[in-house]
């Protein structure tokens, strides 16, 4: 299916609209992405507008939470609302629908009290005793204060069809007999999520709404109130569902800070790599790429390559992130320039309680990049280099091993180590001088390099994985170098 044209051949105007009652959802940020990605490829407009009517669900950590992912992501917005500042609007288009004949009072008290959520058994679709009440008892039953919310008279028994075409589901219709009579004030004056939503697209002049698969019911009545603003509706594109490996939607209740968009942050997630990993599920560029920079993302993005199925994020309880996102963090992280890459790194050592000077984490970078997956990892990574003294390690991996079936001992370790302290002193902290020294002292106790290089990473590393052996010794420094090769000596004694 073709992209969607903006209307009237202008820059689309799209909306984010999220509601504040609990963190940044990823479903909830890959509708942002995915809005944010339509705006900018057509040169449209980006709003970002917190559904904040909902007053006993709200909280002030919500919108910290939301505002906290989506600054993270790192993506702008051109204008932003909030609905609980557009109170007045919403009723006085509540009025003017009402003055039109086109809504009534329900004086119901269950209805009254329960706003549009009285449909929730199932079969509900109008009480014809308050839809059919004359105009003038109602008035008086209001003016006497007995409490009502006010309902759509949703057109009955003239065979009307409510459609419209959706830019990933195609062609939606459904009759208007199946839609509830449903609220558009609360019996205590504030307007429902379906009234308050309509008001400020139209107000906002939305052109597009892109939004979640699990809305698109709901658009039969948001056509009823936008024709009962008198306004055309915008196009729209419903967004398949993110699902967890059972089928079953992602829900913060159920599945708690896996679906947290902050959860990535903290994991060290590159916010590129997420948007990359977000976007891929359940949209593609059509040319079997998967690392795809933010720039090529805007470029490539059209409503019509979003796919209809469901798409399933594939987590564990032990595993909490989907392979593909962590593969493609990795992948972001080796492609980020290393200036860069060390600026991203620094905060993770500062929380680690490491003095990580910019100098030498600019020089430590470039041997970790390859090693690690998360931007977390670099400190388990690279600790050592910012440690006065490394924590206590086991002296046995000392010992080199010499080939798959045989093992050195603590004399022949300490004997390299030994060599390492004699040579080490006169030797330029160079890569080529380094690696030709150690290389000839290797040659002179009978060993290959690997035995030889073995002792002295764990000795001024503390573990036997570890950067590159000469680069490391440059980075840390001769007398670094030197201090712990004597420790590692000392540490052998205990295998005595």
């Amino acid at each position: 299916m073709p992209d969607l044209t903006p209307s009237q051949s202008l820059p689309p105007r799209v909306r984010f609209a999220p509601s504040p009652t609990g963190f940044l959802h990823v479903g909830s940020a890959r509708t942002f992405i995915f809005n944010w990605l339509y705006a900018r490829h057509n040169h449209g407009t980006m709003v970002l507008r917190l559904d904040d009517t909902d007053v006993e669900r709200n909280s002030d950590a919500s919108v910290q939470s939301i505002f906290e992912g989506l600054r993270w992501l790192g993506l702008s917005w051109d204008e932003e609302y909030k609905q609980s500042e557009r109170l007045d609007l919403h009723r006085k288009a509540a009025q003017a629908i009402f003055a039109k004949g086109l809504a009534y009072r329900d004086f119901t008290p269950a209805h009254a009290a329960e706003g549009e959520a009285s449909s929730s058994q199932g079969a509900w679709l109008f009480n014809p005793g308050m839809r059919e009440l004359a105009r003038e008892e109602s008035d008086r039953q209001a003016a006497a204060g007995e409490p009502f919310a006010l309902r759509y008279r949703v057109p009955r028994n003239i065979d009307r069809t409510l459609a419209f075409k959706d830019a990933v589901y195609g062609a939606q219709s459904k009759l208007a007999d199946e839609v509830e009579d449903f609220a558009l004030l609360r019996s205590d004056g504030n307007p429902t999520y379906h009234l308050a939503s309509c008001v400020d697209d139209a107000d906002l002049r939305i052109s597009h709404i892109i939004r979640g698969q699990d809305h698109l019911t709901n658009t039969f009545k948001h056509l009823l109130i936008f024709e009962g603003l008198g306004v055309d509706p915008p196009q729209f594109a419903h967004l398949p569902l993110l699902v967890a490996p059972g089928g079953t939607k992602l829900s913060k209740r159920k599945h708690g800070p896996v679906v947290s968009v902050t959860t990535y942050r903290d994991a060290g997630f590159l916010p590129d790599a997420f948007i990359n990993f977000l976007c891929l599920l359940g949209w593609s560029p059509k040319d079997d790429r998967e690392f795809l920079t933010l720039e090529q993302l805007t470029a490539a993005f059209t409503l019509g390559n979003v796919n209809r199925s469901n798409t399933v994020v594939n987590f564990t309880e032990e595993d909490p992130f989907d392979a593909k996102a962590v593969h493609l963090n990795g992948e972001h992280i080796r492609a980020l320039p290393i200036e860069q890459l060390c600026a991203r790194l620094q905060p993770f050592f500062a929380e680690a309680g490491l003095d990580a000077p910019a100098d030498k984490l600019l020089a430590v970078t470039p041997l970790i990049s390859e090693r690690i997956k998360f931007l977390k990892d670099a400190v388990s990574a690279a600790d050592f280099f910012f440690l006065d003294q490394l924590p206590p390690y086991d002296p046995a991996e000392l010992i080199p091993q010499i080939s798959k079936k045989e093992s050195g001992d603590a004399a022949l370790a300490r004997r390299v180590l030994q060599t390492a302290l004699e040579i080490l002193p006169a030797t330029p902290f160079d890569h080529d001088s380094l690696d030709k020294a150690l290389r000839d002292a290797a040659a002179s106790l009978g060993l290959k390099a690997g035995p030889m290089f073995q002792p002295i990473r764990v000795a001024v590393c503390g573990r036997k994985n570890a950067p590159p052996l000469f680069e490391t010794l440059i980075v840390l420094g001769r007398d670094v170098c030197l201090t712990r090769i004597h420790q590692a000596i000392e540490h052998l004694q205990s295998l005595a």
